[in-house]
């Protein structure tokens, strides 16, 4: 037996229902933040298994406001921090059952203007958290790209696979930016200096410190690889500077 509307289960229902959003209603509170998002994108992120919306008798796609808080932390954690979506997934999915997790890191921690602080810290931190290496599959997803792109930029030599044919957090870091610079009108092309600059600076820094990789003793071997991180991260430190000072760009 149905009830009124003035009391019951179906008011319950109804009040719930009213409290549920659309699609384009979602899209429309993301974008204040994310102004690229898109409709498609919505739809990707839930067959990646990002979040699991509510369906009606039609099919269509019903959003409470978890999932749009759920949804918001993804594309946050994808836009700072340049994670792939399953390490997204599988830290959203730990939060909810209530485990004790840190949160995973790769590429910059946070956005600046310099890009600089944040990687370099990261470069010089031994200790930084790492995600797993993950498949080609997985690349396409977490950068958005096609696998003629993918194919594109490992021809220039921008994304290398490893021997196993998966992919390191850095790979997926150089994947992001190229798809980033990709959006201002930058081809791969045009990042073959870059690329060779950054050859010509990995030659300079193993140089360094070959002859302590090369020593009998473990601990001196060890700081080889801490004296890398530091290297590296002074490296880019210093190309940042070098770019901005070129461009006239002070920073803030």
């Amino acid at each position: 037996m149905r009830h009124t509307p003035s009391g019951g289960a179906d008011s319950g229902t109804a009040a719930a229902d009213s409290q549920l959003m659309s699609i384009g209603t979602v899209l429309n509170v993301l974008r204040e933040e994310f102004p690229e998002v898109t409709i498609s994108k919505i739809r990707f992120l839930e067959s990646e298994g990002l979040i699991e919306p509510q369906r009606t008798p039609s099919g269509y796609r019903k959003f409470g406001a978890r999932d749009v808080e759920r949804l918001g932390r993804v594309l946050r954690m994808q836009r700072d921090h340049y994670l792939p979506l399953k390490v997204i997934r599988e830290y959203l999915d730990a939060l909810e059952r209530g485990e004790e997790v840190w949160p995973p890191s790769l590429g910059r921690q946070q956005r600046d203007v310099g890009g600089t602080e944040a990687l370099g810290g990261l470069l010089s931190d031994p200790e930084a958290p790492t995600v797993a290496r993950i498949d080609r599959d997985q690349l396409l997803g977490a950068v958005e790209i096609g696998e003629e792109q993918l194919k594109e930029w490992e021809s220039y030599g921008l994304v290398v696979p490893l021997p196993d044919g998966t992919y390191d957090a850095e790979a997926v870091t150089v994947a992001t930016l190229v798809a980033e610079l990709g959006r201002h009108g930058i081809e791969p092309r045009h990042l073959r200096v870059m690329k060779a600059a950054a050859d010509r600076e990995a030659g300079l820094v193993d140089q360094i410190v070959a002859p302590l990789r090369r020593h009998r003793n473990p601990q001196t071997r060890a700081h080889a690889e801490a004296r890398t991180q530091e290297l590296a991260g002074l490296a880019v430190k210093l190309h940042a500077a070098l770019v901005r000072s070129a461009l006239g760009v002070r920073q803030p």
